[in-house]
């Protein structure tokens, strides 16, 4: 894994990528985007492959989150047609069983705090897969951490890589939460860290690379051009 890695996100809903904002996900509408003629997911990740040769994609499975069906033939048919492109799922797991069922399609499971049903779940699908095939999304909305308290307090149970998702300043122009994310980075240890919600600019990757963090999801800064192509190459896309 490279120093800091630019991930960028698809947030999937009845089949289309959507425009995430403020973790509002009734809200969300089929995105427009300069990169792509449509918001299939196909047109989109391409798209985002002319902009640079990122080698890891987050996806967001929200239908699967949302416990009304699932995004997995599409998400297969990208595996299929991008397979250099390493994929970070997350699909609604609740379970270390479900996060191995993830796992044997040959994506990268994220478990996210908010629908793992335990930490006990969360200890189980290390024992099983190891530190390096799953992500661990610490996912929180405002100041409140969503899931089992444990998960948040027990940082030796992290897998090697965890995000750190700020739901509401998902699209907002409010920047990433800096302090939350020092926070966590000074308790992670070896772990990388991955900053999502809020990125603008330039500015807020430069600092974020500054804290030593592994890297950064994106999606709005990117399709609004906010984040040309200069400015993800400065910063390189490796994994």
């Amino acid at each position: 894994m490279s120093s800091f890695s630019i991930v960028p996100v698809l947030d999937l809903k009845a089949g289309q990528v959507v425009r995430a904002r403020a973790g509002e996900r009734s809200q969300y509408k089929p995105i427009e985007t300069p990169l792509a003629a449509g918001s299939e997911p196909v047109a989109v990740l391409e798209g985002l492959l002319q902009l640079a040769p990122f080698r890891r994609l987050y996806i967001a499975d929200l239908d699967a989150i949302a416990g009304h069906g699932d995004h997995r033939a599409a998400i297969a048919d990208l595996s299929r047609r991008h397979p250099a492109v390493e994929l970070w799922v997350d699909a609604g797991i609740a379970t270390a069983a479900a996060a191995l069922a993830l796992a044997e399609s040959g994506v990268v499971p994220v478990l996210g705090s908010e629908t793992l049903a335990t930490a006990a779940e969360l200890a189980a699908t290390r024992r099983r897969l190891g530190a390096a095939r799953s992500v661990l999304s610490l996912d929180y909305r405002g100041q409140r951490f969503l899931g089992p308290a444990e998960i948040e307090l027990d940082p030796m149970a992290w897998p090697d890589c965890v995000i750190v998702m700020t739901l509401s300043r998902i699209g907002g122009t409010s920047g990433p939460d800096f302090a939350r994310l020092t926070a966590i980075r000074q308790r992670a240890g070896a772990r990388h860290v991955f900053a999502a919600g809020g990125v603008r600019d330039r500015a807020d990757l430069e600092k974020l690379a500054s804290m030593q963090l592994g890297g950064v999801l994106v999606a709005t800064a990117l399709h609004d051009g906010r984040l040309d192509r200069a400015a993800i190459a400065a910063f390189g896309v490796a994994g």
